[in-house]
């Protein structure tokens, strides 16, 4: 049985701009390395440092899983960020933004005292965007405003 969310206006609201937000972050990145002729998920997965340095350090290491991984990267960053945007299998968005974006972190966990060469110097301790990202989307999932606002209400309705 779907459990029925009741929100206050204020609530809804809040809600469906972060989802808005989240999605034009997503979006705007996807768009960014498309239209990048040069960019290349290669150099940050070598860059990875931490629990699964070796792993992300060995997808670096072979032309075609880093050609997979950039082709997952760029449509997968367009496809959640759309879906989040304009309310569309928002909960799928939501878990794929949760699993694309905990790759992130995994591959760069914010570990005292670990520099890397491709991200900016932040001073954070174990947690980061990424982190923060991964639980707004959590939010979402948890919350799914695309059934009051956004293109999953009408399939809802005509199921």
């Amino acid at each position: 049985m779907k459990k029925e969310f009741t929100y206050s206006n204020l609530q809804l609201t809040i809600l469906v701009i972060g989802r808005i937000l989240i999605g034009w972050y997503c979006l705007y990145e996807g768009i960014a390395k498309l239209m990048n002729p040069r960019w290349s998920s290669f150099a940050f997965l070598n860059d990875s440092q931490g629990w699964m340095a070796d792993v992300f350090q060995s997808m670096a290491k072979n032309p075609d899983i880093v050609s997979v991984i950039d082709f997952l990267n760029i449509w997968g960053l367009i496809a959640i960020g759309l879906g989040l945007i304009i309310g569309l299998f928002s909960r799928f968005a939501s878990v794929s933004g949760i699993i694309l974006i905990s790759m992130y972190y995994l591959s760069h966990p914010p570990l005292v005292g670990v520099k890397y060469l491709l991200t900016a110097p932040e001073s954070t301790m174990w947690v980061d965007k990424n982190l923060i990202f991964i639980l707004l989307l959590f939010i979402l999932l948890v919350f799914p405003t695309s059934q009051k606002i956004g293109i999953d209400r009408l399939l809802i309705k005509r199921k």
